[in-house]
């Protein structure tokens, strides 16, 4: 998930009823939740170094301990720096206490993470298999909205009470009740999404396409609307795309296609400079991660008496975020999360990029 909703479930967590039990719990909560994504300075070794360490050490089970390590460390730090005060002075820190919040925390992360369907590898280094859950979309307005409800509301019905008199004296943390419904609500969310995508499968696993059955099928959330699904296809020659309706209230079953928009994509044949990307440090981990690649080779026109210029252009592509999307800026996600391995005539490598920004690397890198 992004990181917003990562900060509100760990807050949210804290407001539960763990701040209750030590100072400093929600900072560390809050702080631990979204720590996992320090993995983020991996982009600094190049886009294909980036895509291999993304959502690897941080977020796996091994490396929950050492990142909560991290954070309570430098929550330490920072009561010292502030005098040792907190602002309940009868709730002093237990700093073992908060080292058991910041690791339940990472774990949370992780599950966020594998609710959506970019995907965890969380047994890493001891397996590099991605799994995901593939119920949520990256962002999604929902859980931004109930998690940020579940830590104002108590703010606003305080604010209320103080305007009419009634303030509470109570010197313990506020805001219990409101928190624990929002984790409840989201925990009920995912059910149905999951119950959702089940259904979504279903209907996709119980349909011939051109005449032929599925050997693979996969649903993937949309990103506005919670009953729409990406279906993703294989057979044995090609694979097929299509949108997924699982809000369909003319019979039990989802309509599958229901624009009738669904694309066939036939399996483009292996050459040898495909396989020469495939084996590049990139196309490894490209290779790895993607559940529906595709690969394709695109012959550039360079002087041919040239060997140090790139002749080749080798595309990568998931076909699970092939769904035409659009940031801000008008990038679309099938840009954004593709690769790019450039060669020359003799097969050497060039360049490769991963995403729309993409950087030189090293042919020999490992």
């Amino acid at each position: 998930m992004e990181p917003i909703t990562h900060f509100l479930f760990g807050a949210n967590m804290g407001r539960a009823g763990l701040n209750r039990k030590t100072a400093l719990a929600t900072a560390t909560l809050t702080l631990a939740a979204e720590a996992a994504d320090l993995d983020v300075f991996s982009r600094f070794g190049g886009s294909a170094f980036g895509l291999n360490h993304h959502r690897g050490f941080t977020h796996s089970f091994l490396g929950v301990p050492l990142v909560a390590a991290v954070v309570v460390g430098f929550v330490y730090l920072l009561w010292r720096f502030r005098g040792r005060k907190t602002k309940i002075p009868n709730l002093p820190p237990r700093w073992g206490l908060l080292y058991a919040y910041a690791c339940l925390a990472g774990l949370s992360h992780i599950l966020l993470d594998f609710t959506n369907n970019y995907g965890i590898r969380p047994f890493w280094p001891f397996s590099e298999r991605w799994i995901s859950w593939d119920i949520v979309f990256i962002v999604d307005p929902v859980l931004l909205i109930v998690l940020t409800l579940g830590l104002i509301v108590p703010a606003l019905f305080s604010l209320i009470n103080e305007e009419i008199g009634a303030r509470n004296k109570s010197a313990m943390p506020r805001g219990r009740l409101a928190a624990i419904v929002a984790l409840v609500t989201v925990f009920a969310y995912w059910g149905l999404r999951d119950y959702e995508h089940r259904r979504a499968v279903a209907a996709l696993q119980a349909r011939e396409y051109k005449g032929v059955e599925a050997l693979r099928v996969s649903a993937y959330p949309n990103p506005v609307n919670p009953f729409r699904w990406y279906g993703v296809v294989e057979t044995p020659a090609f694979f097929a795309t299509m949108d997924v309706d699982s809000l369909n209230f003319n019979s039990m079953s989802p309509e599958v296609d229901p624009e009738g928009r669904m694309q066939i994509r036939y399996k483009p044949e292996e050459t040898p400079v495909t396989l020469a990307a495939k084996n590049t440090y990139l196309g490894r981990v490209y290779l790895s991660w993607a559940q529906y690649p595709i690969t394709e080779a695109e012959p550039l026109g360079n002087d041919p008496a040239n060997n140090s210029h790139a002749a080749y252009a080798v595309h990568f592509r998931d076909l699970r975020y092939d769904e035409p999307r659009y940031d801000n800026s008008g990038q679309s996600a099938r840009g954004m999360l593709g690769a790019t391995v450039f060669l020359t005539r003799n097969l050497q490598v060039v360049e490769e990029r991963f995403g729309s920004g993409g950087s030189h690397q090293d042919g020999n890198r490992e």
